[in-house]
This record gives C-alpha cells, sequence and structure tokens, in this order.
C-alpha cells in the first residue's frame, strides 16, 4: 500500500489545523468596538507640553481614558485598575500607553495632571486641550460630559460617562472598557492585543 494518500490526507488535515489557528479570532472580556466609525484620533498637549496624536504612540497598545482630577470617586478607580493591569502584564506593560484626557481643562492645568495621572503609574500621561479642542474630542469619541454647577463657582462636578477606548499597536479602535471591570479583565484584553 502506497503512503501517498496516507500522506496527502495527514498534510491536508494539518494545513487545516493552521489556518484555523491563524483565522481565530482574539476573545475579549469587553466590548469589540473594531471598525467602528468614531475614534479615529485625537490632537491634545499632554502634561509635559508636547503635542500629542494617536500616531505618536504607533506599535503600542493606547488606552484612552476621560475623566478629570477632582472626580471623587469613578477616575480614580479605573486609572487605579488599569494601573494594577500593567503590573500584571510585566515586562509587556513597556507595550501599553495609557492617556488620560481630561473633560476639566479649566481646573486640571498641566501642573495639576503632571502630578495626579503619573501618580498612578509613572508612565501614564494626561492629556488637555482648551475648552473647544476639548469638545471636539469629546465629540469624535462620542463621550459625555456635562459641569454640574456646586455652592461656588469653582466647586462644580463633571457628570461623565465611564469608560476607555483602546486601541492596538497599529492604531485600530478596538475595544470599549466599562467602568469596573476588573483588573484581570483589563489585563488579559491588553493582552490579546498585544
Amino acid at each position: 500500500m502506497s503512503m501517498r494518500p496516507i500522506f496527502s490526507l495527514l498534510s491536508a488535515w494539518l494545513l487545516c489545523i493552521a489556518l484555523a489557528a491563524c483565522d481565530s479570532k482574539p476573545t475579549f472580556n469587553n466590548v469589540d468596538i473594531t471598525g467602528a466609525p468614531y475614534g479615529k484620533d485625537f490632537a491634545l498637549t499632554d502634561h509635559t507640553g508636547t503635542p500629542r496624536t494617536l500616531a505618536d504612540f504607533k506599535g503600542k497598545v493606547v488606552v484612552l481614558f476621560f475623566g478629570y482630577t477632582h472626580c471623587p470617586d469613578v477616575c480614580p478607580t479605573d486609572m487605579a485598575e488599569w494601573a494594577a493591569a500593567l503590573q500584571k502584564l510585566g515586562a509587556d506593560a513597556a507595550r501599553v500607553q495609557v492617556l488620560f484626557v481630561t473633560f476639566d481643562p479649566e481646573r486640571d492645568t498641566p501642573a495639576l495632571l503632571a502630578r495626579y495621572v503619573p501618580s498612578f503609574n509613572p508612565t501614564f500621561l494626561g492629556l488637555y486641550g482648551d475648552l473647544a479642542t476639548t469638545q471636539k474630542t469629546a465629540k469624535d469619541f462620542n463621550v459625555y460630559y456635562e459641569k454640574v454647577p456646586g455652592k461656588t463657582p469653582q466647586d462644580y462636578t463633571m457628570n461623565h460617562s465611564a469608560g476607555s477606548y483602546v486601541f492596538d499597536p497599529t492604531g485600530q479602535l478596538r475595544l470599549f472598557v466599562r467602568h469596573g471591570q476588573g483588573i484581570d479583565a483589563l489585563a488579559h484584553d491588553l493582552r490579546e492585543l498585544l
């Protein structure tokens, strides 16, 4: 009996397995928004005074979080979870950039962002723009925020949507991460994108 038919059958079977492995899609814990028609780019300034766009971080997974430094709960919780998720990545954390975009450029000065944002992780960058740029960026990412007056003009809060956007290393928007997903879920999804 010739081995050729058996070899051909075995080769075809191995080829099918290899193709299936190449075609497997990542399994995310968060919302896969690959191909979304929004959130293509931004043009903001980081807390060191450097103008930034998404292209500055090509080759890295980019986490874009919208918030404000006076936020009493959601913002610091999410930033702390992103910091812990990066710790779980070990050396791979160097291939992730977390960006904090402020909704509150009136109070969130570059000096305040420079103290607040890196306090979670020294690699994190705070981004800001003037009021018009902030509004445009929020609109470009379908993000809601609204100033809520307080007892004094400086004592206000911000109602805002709570979540992060995650780009893959090619700069494509891939995930929307809801508030409170947990460190393990965040680290898993970052690994999938890396």
